[in-house]
């Protein structure tokens, strides 16, 4: 990059390979590339969610679709100089491989002759990808010791195509063809017209490393039929060789237990990560929807600067911990300030955020209901309790302290709000696959995320939007709270835990 400040500013170009379907198979290399960005040109297929890597201030702009707009590479290539001759780092996101039918040489000699520096961040490409996400190895020393890839757009099928077809239908044991879908009947007769043999295994892959992944089978003589029967549609590899005879013996990815299963997630987003990586590594495709968010509210440090005069502290949730720390480390202290306090911890998540901060927790009662806590709490009468939680909680656990003796400050810590947008696309495509059964679960965490949640699609009865969709909750105050909205609860985490609500769902 340009230092001199006597000439114009010249910034970077990184064509990033992002590889398939899977957001997690982009490389750490890719990644860090997205944390410096200032622009990410990105490609209209990639899985958006690798945006999220970049900074606040990213300018996110999404290249025209190929499919309606033939000036498509031009327009790239020009902004690609535009925005590096203004000072600025640019990421090229790619899917796959940039250089495997991905046009990255294509830009990077652009770049080249603009003088502008570039680098190219290698991906995973979707013909290694898919093929092992559907169990298929493309290379075997039982099968196949040399595979090829290639092209199957109409350009390649021409006469004046400069793929030999002839020598490639038998010069190598697996071949891998991109986009050829559509073209599937003209490959496997100019396959089989040059020597390969009817019975040749082939496997069709769509959308291979996503919860959608399809994968269809056949050989030569047959997979035209079986593709047309399921109306097989692109975005699909297709896969010819002997490795094919592998796929029912390795095939792992579409054999978890929630595949193909589509989750919607209303908790906060800010909590959901756990949660929606649960749900993915069990194959489920997650749709996040969050309907609250949570919010700090103001605190009176007294309760910081007294704190060891209290005889208990009580944490009820992962937030209490997390935003009562941190106001505590504002005030120049940590767990020391407790003194002789002692903490009780609702909940695994709950003494988990403690123990990260330092603190083991001197009780942990048997069950997490606001209504028997204050049971399970020893010798309590006549001693000071503080309880920083959140606005709306519920007042069952105060009160039952309070009726035991116990003289409680119930803090107001945090709020959990609504999140604003009810006219959202998102929202309006998520009410069509409700109502059209394109969501398999609806999951809920708390009360508020039911209410919530039904506020935003006011037009409909709980009964009439959830008709096609299972309901899962975490635990039996938010059943309560579902069954007073009119819900019909199918499935109920036997603990109040992300990983209980995981495994209810997989059970049903």
């Amino acid at each position: 990059m340009n230092l001199d400040p006597n000439t114009p500013p010249t910034g970077i170009v990184y064509i990033v390979g992002a590889g398939p379907g899977d957001r997690k198979l982009i490389t750490l290399k890719g990644v860090e590339c997205l944390q410096r960005a200032d622009v990410v040109i990105y490609d209209l297929l990639l899985n958006n969610t690798l945006l999220d890597h970049c900074p606040s201030h990213t300018e996110k702009i999404q290249a025209p679709d190929p499919r309606v707009r033939t000036t498509r590479q031009v327009e790239i290539n020009q902004m690609l100089v535009e925005h590096a001759k203004a000072g600025k780092v640019v990421v090229r996101l790619k899917g796959g491989d940039p250089y495997i039918f991905g046009r990255g040489g294509e830009e990077a000699v652009v770049l080249t002759e603009a003088g502008i520096p570039f680098e190219v961040v290698p991906g995973i490409t979707s013909a290694i990808a898919a093929s092992a996400y559907a169990g298929i190895p493309v290379t075997h020393r039982n099968y196949a010791s040399s595979v090829a890839f290639v092209t199957g757009h109409s350009a390649a099928l021409r006469p004046d195509s400069n793929i030999n077809w002839e020598q490639l239908a038998t010069a190598v044991d697996t071949l891998v063809v991109y986009m050829g879908v559509a073209h599937l009947r003209q490959i496997t007769e100019r396959l089989i017209a040059h020597g390969r043999k009817l019975e040749t295994p082939v496997s069709l892959v769509r959308v291979g490393t996503t919860p959608q992944q399809q994968v269809i089978q056949g050989t030569l003589d047959d997979i035209v039929q079986k593709a047309e029967a399921v109306q097989l549609k692109s975005p699909a590899l297709i896969v010819v060789g002997e490795v094919n005879r592998l796929r029912q013996q390795l095939r792992w990815f579409d054999t978890k237990p929630l595949f193909g299963r589509r989750i919607l997630v209303t908790r906060a987003r800010a909590q959901a990560s756990e949660f929606a990586e649960l749900l993915e590594t069990n194959g489920a495709q997650v749709i996040q929807f969050p309907t609250i968010e949570i919010r700090p509210l103001q605190f009176d440090t007294t309760y910081i600067q007294s704190i060891n005069e209290y005889d208990w502290v009580i944490f009820t949730s992962v937030n209490a911990v997390e935003i009562f720390y941190g106001h505590l480390r504002k005030e120049g202290k940590d767990v020391r300030a407790f003194g002789e306090t002692k903490i009780c911890a609702v909940g695994p998540k709950t003494i988990n955020a403690l123990n990260s901060v330092g603190i083991h927790p001197d009780f942990v009662p048997l069950h997490a209901r606001g209504s028997t806590i204050a049971t399970e709490i020893v010798g309590i009468c006549g001693k000071k309790i503080l309880l920083p939680r959140a606005k709306i909680a519920s007042t069952a656990l105060p009160e039952n302290l309070r009726r035991r003796g116990a003289y409680v400050d119930d803090v107001p810590l945090y709020d959990t709000l609504k999140i604003a947008g009810d006219s959202d696309k998102g929202r309006d495509e998520i009410e069509t696959d409700l109502l059209n059964g394109n969501i398999d679960f609806v999951t809920f965490t708390s009360s508020s995320t039911v209410t919530n949640f039904l506020e935003m699609f006011p037009t409909h009865t709980p009964a009439a939007l959830l008709k096609s969709v299972q309901v899962a909750v975490i635990g039996p105050e938010t059943q309560k709270a579902a069954v007073a909205q009119g819900m019909q609860v199918d499935i109920v985490a036997k603990q109040a835990t992300i990983e209980s609500l995981v495994e209810a769902i997989i059970k049903v």
